[in-house]
């Protein structure tokens, strides 16, 4: 059984168990998944493909809605892997992004997944010192953000690419992806140990601490979140106020 039917598997029998969490707790194993994982291409793609069903819809105040399927969040991830690989985003660099909930925030996690890079997901609301702080800690190597925000890394320093959505003087309009010819992302070969995402906390009461998930501990949280909140396949789910799918 490849890795895509050992995933699925262990999802559905979390689905089949949802209202009995005795046999949940004793029954549920996480599988072996070998040497080699990456949840953006051997689950996400996986499904994703060729998948016409809605994915992600988010609602703006003034109702407008921004739709994706999950084949055009998978297709758009791939042109903008590509893209950002050709900017030197690869294996085990990390990349430090800070956009608000909009179409491009999903689509550069699963591009920046696809490469085997690492995410460093940032809060819209920092400011220079706490974003000195976390390219420093986390040894970022690019930047994603708003074009409206590149101001905020005027005094960060750092050898770091600067990508941004929209035009910005001196950092790269990463919307050029889109006119990209369409191919699959190769597998970047990561193992599921490797590490996926470096996520800082807080900082409520001291300094923010940086916590890793790797490419077997974030599809794990994927799949106990499901389980927690009940999320089926076709469900809508509002997330921030903000309405997404599950496959």
């Amino acid at each position: 059984m490849n890795v895509t039917d050992l995933y699925r598997a262990s999802r559905d029998q979390l689905l089949s168990l949802r209202s009995e969490h005795d046999r949940s707790v004793a029954e549920f194993r996480w599988p072996d998944l070998g040497d080699r994982f990456n949840w953006a291409v051997d689950w996400f793609d996986a499904i994703a493909r060729d998948n016409e069903r809605p994915a992600l819809m988010i609602v703006e105040q003034d109702g407008s809605c921004a739709q994706r399927t999950f084949g055009e969040l998978s297709q758009a991830s791939d042109r903008l892997a590509a893209w950002l690989a050709a900017r030197g985003v690869g294996k085990d660099s990390s990349v430090l992004l800070m956009l608000g909930n909009q179409v491009e925030l999903w689509e550069s996690m699963l591009a920046v997944m696809k490469l085997g890079a690492i995410l460093l997901p940032t809060t819209t609301a920092a400011q220079a010192a706490d974003l000195a702080d976390r390219v420093a800690r986390s040894g970022a190597r690019h930047v994603i953000c708003d074009a409206a925000d590149t101001n905020r890394f005027d005094k960060v320093g750092g050898e770091y690419t600067r990508i941004s959505v929209g035009p910005a003087e001196g950092w790269a309009d990463l919307r050029g992806a889109a006119e990209l010819p369409w191919a699959p992302v190769e597998h970047p070969g990561t193992a599921p140990q490797d590490p996926v995402l470096f996520y800082f906390t807080s900082g409520t009461t001291s300094r923010p601490k940086l916590v890793e998930h790797t490419q077997v501990s974030y599809p794990l949280g994927h799949l106990t979140t499901m389980y927690f909140i009940g999320l089926r396949p076709g469900d809508v789910h509002l997330s921030s106020q903000r309405p997404t799918r599950c496959a």
